[in-house]
């Protein structure tokens, strides 16, 4: 309905130019014209111009007075659908990334999607910078994408935009300060704890030395995202059989065949008609929605009555905000949803790739878990940030993980209004692609060892945040300016305290060949059906 509504809004006064001049003429040359007719020939020239407006779009328009038909695109376009088949048929990012590297570019490319609508990759730090940076909020997320995901998760940080945006940002800020996280690093290793823990006793108990990495790295997120967020314990890692709502979660971000469709439907129906589709019911992801935002609620509910009993809350993510004073009770609860969004999946990906990447090279592994026996005595040491944040072989390599694998493959803008990327014009309405998974591996950015994992790039003097990098817009994992990742120390200190535990207890071993075809195809990417790892405890810590 959004491209419908952009369309109405150019062209509004054509089509009732069209519409006056057509019927206009019927009334002068046919003396059969009678005022009761009107409703249909009007049904009959509306029909006809629409026609004939949606051949222009479709079939001309890109092809002949398009200003971004003079960018660079790629071969082999169909003549109605464009690009689309190719850009769908790998996993999300994959297209972008051969894109990037086949086509000659100045830091722009154009493909043609659906009906041939244009979009545009953004190949460049300097583009990236300018729509991240210098006019960030001149592009949005797509209405579509916001009117979907809405509906799930409310419009907290992820989905905001504006002034809206900036002052849910400005007001969760201090509880993402350098200052809080550290306060949490106790809660990260706490559960990392647990992970092993949990890891140990399913290796005895099922007699094997094989686990899904996937499954373990989900719940290992979705307790810390709980306990470190939001003050609750879902306690997965010891029971898989999580709470009713947490299950519900799933079927939440669970991207189905029926999900697909409803997205190409959503396209053309209004939503009226797509809330209440058969399958959608089936998908369950209103009702999903409706069970996580009360469960949000009631805990909200019990952190002000702790309030009100002037009872000291836990340090969690969701507590400060509410101690701030600026957020309403829905607000809290999108806010909550958010983070179960963005920080589950996302976390759970990040582990999962980084467990990969050092069970194929075990030169790295066995280095890391040097520096971690080096510096934790074992895992019942208290690790605080200090400690953790000392561990500097640890930090590269998750950033090179993070650079590789980036958990959100791509991310889109919408154009909110004529404007230009590179001195290049570009039309209200113009979708934008960012892709992490392109600019993180551009070998002009990063050498001609832009697809090897190789934490030493991480360990050169000066380059800790930069991994010697040409431009800052080099590393896209976490994005950008007023819009970038707001829980980016959060996740990188997730991260290594989970790693430390799992290399620090356990080698991890998977054939150094193997590569991983089936990715999700949903907004974040990880092994869809799974990722078994072979696991030996290493003894003497």
């Amino acid at each position: 309905m959004a491209r419908i509504a952009l369309f109405l809004s150019y062209y509004r006064p054509w089509a009732i130019c069209a519409l006056s001049f057509a019927i206009y003429t019927q009334i002068i040359y046919d003396k059969n014209y009678s005022i009761r007719y009107a409703p249909f020939y009007m049904g009959k020239y509306l029909l006809a111009f629409l026609g004939v407006w949606a051949f222009y779009l479709v079939f001309l328009y890109h092809r002949f007075f398009s200003p971004l038909r003079h960018l660079p695109q790629p071969k082999g376009a169909s003549f109605i659908n464009g690009h689309w088949a190719e850009s769908v048929s790998q996993p999300a990012g994959l297209p972008f990334r051969h894109w990037s590297r086949t086509i000659e570019n100045n830091g722009l490319i154009r493909y043609k999607h659906l009906f041939n609508q244009e979009r545009l990759v953004v190949t460049s730090p300097e583009g990236l910078k300018e729509v991240l940076g210098q006019n960030s909020y001149d592009y949005v997320k797509p209405h579509l994408l916001r009117a979907m995901v809405g509906k799930i998760l409310g419009y907290g940080l992820l989905l905001s935009e504006g002034d809206v945006h900036k002052m849910q940002r400005k007001n969760l800020m201090p509880a993402f300060s350098f200052r809080h996280i550290k306060e949490l690093y106790p809660v990260f290793w706490s559960k990392a704890q647990e992970l092993v823990h949990g890891i140990e006793k399913e290796l005895k108990e099922e007699s094997t030395s094989e686990i899904d990495i996937v499954d373990w790295a989900s719940r290992a997120s979705m307790d810390i995202i709980g306990s470190a967020g939001m003050g609750h314990e879902f306690k997965s890692l010891a029971d898989p059989s999580i709470e009713d709502t947490m299950k519900m979660y799933g079927s939440m971000v669970k991207q189905s065949r029926g999900a697909k469709l409803l997205t190409v439907l959503q396209l053309v129906l209004p939503s009226i008609i797509t809330d209440y589709l058969p399958f959608q019911r089936s998908m369950g992801v209103l009702a999903a929605s409706k069970a996580a935002r009360e469960t949000s609620q009631r805990l909200i509910n019990a952190k002000k009555v702790q309030m009100a009993a002037k009872e000291k809350l836990s340090p969690d993510i969701i507590s400060t905000a509410l101690e701030s004073g600026h957020f309403t009770d829905e607000g809290l609860v999108d806010t909550m949803m958010t983070f179960l969004a963005a920080g589950h999946e996302t976390s759970a990906a990040a582990l999962t790739w980084t467990i990969f990447l050092l069970a194929k090279n075990h030169d790295i592994q066995d280095r890391l878990r040097e520096e971690i026996r080096h510096n934790v005595d074992g895992l019942t040491d208290d690790v605080d940030a200090k400690k953790l944040d000392s561990l500097s072989y640890l930090h590269a390599v998750c950033q090179e993980s993070l650079r590789l694998y980036a958990p959100i493959p791509f991310t889109v803008r919408d154009a909110l209004k004529d404007t230009q990327i590179l001195g290049i014009f570009v039309p209200k309405g113009t979708m934008v692609i960012l892709c992490q998974w392109a600019i993180n591996r551009a070998h002009k950015l990063w050498g001609p060892d832009a697809d090897d994992f190789n934490p030493e790039r991480w360990m050169a003097p000066g380059q800790a945040n930069s991994g010697g990098s040409k431009s800052n817009y080099a590393f896209l994992t976490f994005l950008h300016g007023p819009r970038g990742c707001i829980g980016q120390k959060f996740s990188l200190a997730e991260l290594m305290a989970l790693t430390c535990a799992l290399v620090g207890r356990y080698k991890f071993d998977i054939d150094k060949d193997y590569e991983v075809r089936d990715i999700t195809d949903g907004i974040v990417a990880k092994p869809s059906k799974g990722l078994k790892v072979c696991v030996e405890e290493v003894q003497g810590w």
